[in-house]
């Protein structure tokens, strides 16, 4: 029986190299946050991570290590993420390109498994005529008790009062974009953060519903948020330089979208 503790040493010595040898998350390693433009369509260049959305991906990059690709979302490849981030999702090919890939019931399963398992989710919708997809997206939506609506408020300042989630009191340039309703779901939470206030008017344009423009959910071990403008984190939205003849001054866009990333990342 003496071999034993000679084999026994062995193998502990084994487990001391193999550690040795296996990658270790170091603890200043900073959270993974996926830019993905898997559900855009190729030759959709309203906000690619090096062009309108450069300087988001830019200010993202002191909290998170920012990614960007088109790759399929699968458990996986989301493997290391911390938080995703999907903008104003695809219905249409551009041109004469390939269709976008619209949420499959596989995908439904991989990203509310992610959500489930303590992952984030931002869905940023948009307005009309920018190739929006909704009804697929709210087959994903719907699992966190919320969903895109086709109805549209044109672009606003919008001071949000000092008691709303997350982002009270702060000062939203909303540049025109859908809404979103809340609708009941098992395991799920969902809040309105940014209700619509008739009272502050739109700064071009008639369209000024009633309802959410921004809400927010927690599934599970996770968390997600459901914008319904894709712009106003864009370059010329942060520049405070506008777009389509608005140019909305004094916001706080970047300050909501940090706060934003940073409750769905769990970071506070």
């Amino acid at each position: 029986m003496k071999p034993f503790p000679i084999r026994c040493a062995a193998f502990f010595a084994a487990l001391v190299l193999f550690g040795c040898l296996v990658p270790r998350a170091d603890a200043g390693e900073k959270p993974v946050l996926l830019y993905s433009r898997y559900f855009n369509a190729p030759g959709e260049n309203r906000y690619p991570p090096d062009g309108a959305y450069s300087e988001l991906v830019r200010r993202l990059g002191d909290t998170f290590e920012v990614r960007s690709d088109s790759q399929p979302l699968t458990l996986r490849s989301l493997a290391g993420v911390k938080v995703v981030l999907i903008a104003n999702p695809n219905d249409k090919a551009v041109g004469t390109n390939l269709p976008p890939p619209h949420v499959s019931a596989a995908d439904v399963r991989a990203l509310s498994r992610f959500v489930s398992r303590g992952g984030g989710l931002i869905v940023m919708g948009n307005q009309e005529g920018h190739n929006l997809e909704v009804e697929d997206m709210n087959h994903l939506l719907v699992k966190f008790g919320l969903q895109f609506t086709n109805a549209y408020t044109d672009a606003k300042k919008l001071v949000l009062p000092a008691d709303a989630p997350i982002i009270g009191g702060l000062r939203w340039a909303y540049y025109t974009g859908n809404q979103v309703m809340l609708t009941p779901a098992r395991s799920a939470k969902p809040l309105a953060v940014a209700v619509n206030d008739l009272g502050q008017k739109p700064e071009k344009g008639p369209r000024d519903q009633a309802g959410i423009l921004l809400a927010v959910s927690e599934y599970g071990r996770g968390r997600v948020v459901a914008v319904t403008d894709s712009g106003w984190v864009a370059n010329w939205a942060l520049d405070e330089r506008g777009v389509g003849g608005v140019a909305i001054k004094g916001q706080d866009n970047w300050e909501i979208c940090r706060r934003l990333t940073v409750w769905a990342a769990h970071l506070k």
